[in-house]
């Protein structure tokens, strides 16, 4: 019985990352491809006082509830089509909505941490790392928090340097040894991602001749 193919991309807060997952989605009708992002699946906090949820480190395994990002990876392979959740930041917890997804042939899971549960691995057919040196990364997160989020210069810099940087070290780079395919510079590598692309597509077509 065929399977969906699952890629995994991971990679550091503005690696890129979001940048070759858009590629490669742009590269495949959009019948046989969908996106499951991990920052959609942060751990539901309403039970949480509010003042509690603003001290929430998103760069963290904890933070996430992968229980159900598995669950929902799992149903999407048995061509289940599965409800989405939506994380309101404003909020600090997720919320009432949720966004009906339906099952496709590929599936990519995108997300910073994407790598680091092996239960995650495991359900993946390609891991990807992004690997964008540290400068880049921390000019692309000051310059989106500004622009997309309203947050001053010097609040990114103090975030970055006492919660992201740290975190990233600890949790983030180590999962790079569990990739297969590293992509430096994350969407402006054209030949990885044509490479990528090519291997999605091979593995496709296996599929649809079984």
């Amino acid at each position: 019985m065929k399977k969906p193919i699952v890629i995994g991309i991971a990679g550091g807060s503005g690696s890129g990352k979001t940048s070759v997952t858009r590629a490669i989605y742009e590269k495949f009708s959009n019948e046989n491809i969908l996106v499951l992002e991990q920052d959609y699946y942060y751990k539901d906090q309403r039970y949480i006082p509010f003042e509690e949820r603003l001290t929430t480190n998103y760069d963290h395994p904890l933070a996430f509830d992968n229980d159900l990002f598995i669950t929902h990876v799992k149903q999407l392979l048995n061509y289940e089509q599965i409800e989405k959740p939506v994380y309101d930041y404003s909020l600090h917890t997720r919320s009432s909505e949720t966004i009906l997804v339906l099952p496709k042939n590929v599936i990519i899971l995108e997300g910073i941490l994407i790598l680091e549960d092996k239960r995650l691995r495991d359900l993946m057919d390609i891991k990807v790392f992004v690997d964008t040196d540290a400068d880049i990364r921390i000019i692309r997160r000051i310059l989106r928090d500004i622009k997309e989020r309203g947050r001053t210069i010097d609040s990114v810099i103090e975030q970055y340097v006492s919660v992201v940087r740290p975190m990233h070290l600890q949790f983030i780079e180590p999962t790079k040894r569990y990739a297969n395919l590293i992509i430096p510079e994350g969407g402006q590598n054209d030949v990885a991602i044509d490479l990528l692309v090519t291997k999605i597509q091979t593995i496709v077509d296996e599929m649809e001749n079984l």
